[in-house]
């Protein structure tokens, strides 16, 4: 069973193998071990601070599976984007050109360094291991497709679900950066046309020493005027505000969470910039608190069936759940945060019956409340009521993307 927990010191050396396997690297997971410790304490210390309001806090979250120990993914959050140091972004800005001698009016987009999203807590650092996308995981038998791509959303989806469970602790506004559009070889076209103009240097160099955006050479370099989008390359033209194919999956597992495309474009590749509402995001309108029931047989709520054999197994608890659907189930006792995915009853009031995996999983026994959110159901338009009658999903979740492959979770960036 693949479950979400904060990672701690003695995850260190998984960590490690992590942030060396990840391409493009991870910023919240550093190469050298001492830094990568420091990260690790840092995150330790927020997750048991009395927090008020978002600061220097920084909270790693990692994907385990409960039958091997194994660590197969991870992600964090920023409390307060570039809290040390602005967090730099380029504004898409719209400028009206006009002369009524001419008889002229044109809107011309333009490209302004920013450090408007600082301050906003930020989703960073999703990595998941190659081998639960493509079917290699150490089992030995392969994983379900969907089940690949759960893991995706699991992972993903966990910390806006800490976030719902913790609104002191983070901004009002959230937002994510993903990477933007690179040939096979890495060559941002955004990059090559801007870029390299002032730094004179490759895109996957200057992305490791660039800080997460921070970095104070980002404003003593890059162009402190607007750049005029037409005056651009067709070819960086393209590539503004669009996920690199690899980011696909990632992109709509945001959209599904509540978050949309904002005016802001990465300042090295020009990738999308997404941002929610967090009390208008799925994680907050969609929420069910449910008191915890025991089942004495193990049944598919036990977590989302991986591979072949075990979903033939649970096909016939699935069956008699009449209407069940797969939640994402958190809990948060004395902060020690907990989530996976289970088939629970559509009725709320049919409470979360777990199975003694799920239960010895989310370290909670019968009678405790635990978070429940269904995994496929849209968050809600800004002016729409949040409540169980709302249209909020307008088709089934296996015609959602069904050509991208989950191997696309991974281009949720940095």
């Amino acid at each position: 069973m693949l479950f979400v927990r904060p990672g701690r010191l003695s995850d260190l050396d998984a960590l490690e193998k992590m942030a060396r396997a990840a391409r493009p690297v991870l910023h919240s997971l550093p190469h050298d071990r001492q830094a990568l410790e420091a990260r690790v304490a840092l995150s330790e210390d927020s997750f048991r601070a009395d927090v008020d309001f978002p600061g220097e806090e920084f909270y790693l979250f990692v994907l385990e599976d409960s039958g091997t120990g194994e660590l197969l993914g991870t992600s964090s959050i920023v409390a307060s984007a570039g809290y040390a140091a602005p967090f730099y972004a380029f504004r898409n800005d719209a400028l009206i050109h006009a002369s009524r001698e001419l008889h002229v009016s044109r809107k011309v987009h333009a490209l302004t360094m920013s450090h408007e999203l600082t301050g906003k807590s930020r989703l960073a650092g999703f990595y998941l291991d190659p081998s639960v996308l493509d079917g290699g995981h150490a089992r030995a038998e392969t994983l379900l497709p969907q089940a690949a791509a759960a893991a995706a959303h699991l992972l993903s989806r966990a910390r806006m679900m800490y976030v719902a469970a913790n609104r002191r602790r983070f901004t009002s506004e959230v937002f994510s950066l993903l990477l933007g559009v690179t040939d096979d070889a890495g060559v941002s076209p955004f990059w090559e046309a801007v870029g390299r103009r002032f730094f004179g240097r490759d895109f996957p160099e200057i992305e490791k020493i660039s800080g997460g955006r921070s970095a104070t050479f980002i404003a003593e370099v890059m162009p402190s005027y607007p750049l005029y989008v037409p005056l651009l390359p067709e070819a960086a033209q393209r590539v503004l505000g669009e996920p690199n194919p690899k980011s696909l999956l990632a992109y709509d597992i945001h959209l599904e969470e509540g978050f949309e495309p904002d005016r802001f474009v990465d300042i090295f590749d020009a990738g999308p910039v997404l941002t929610a509402h967090v009390d208008r995001s799925a994680c907050m309108t969609h929420n069910e608190t449910r008191m915890v029931r025991e089942t004495a047989e193990p049944r598919h709520n036990a977590g989302v069936p991986l591979t072949p054999e075990s979903a033939a197994e649970s096909a016939g608890g699935a069956a008699a759940a009449a209407g069940a659907q797969t939640y994402l189930v958190a809990s948060n006792r004395e902060g020690e945060f907990r989530c996976l995915l289970a088939e629970l009853p559509a009725d709320e009031s049919e409470g979360a019956t777990l199975a003694s995996a799920a239960r010895a999983v989310l370290e909670v026994v019968h009678g405790d409340l635990v978070r429940c959110v269904p995994l496929h159901r849209r968050a809600a338009d800004p002016g729409e009521a949040a409540d169980d009658d709302a249209d909020l999903y307008e088709e089934p979740a296996s015609d959602r993307g069904s050509s991208r492959s989950a191997s696309a979770a991974q281009g949720a960036r940095r």
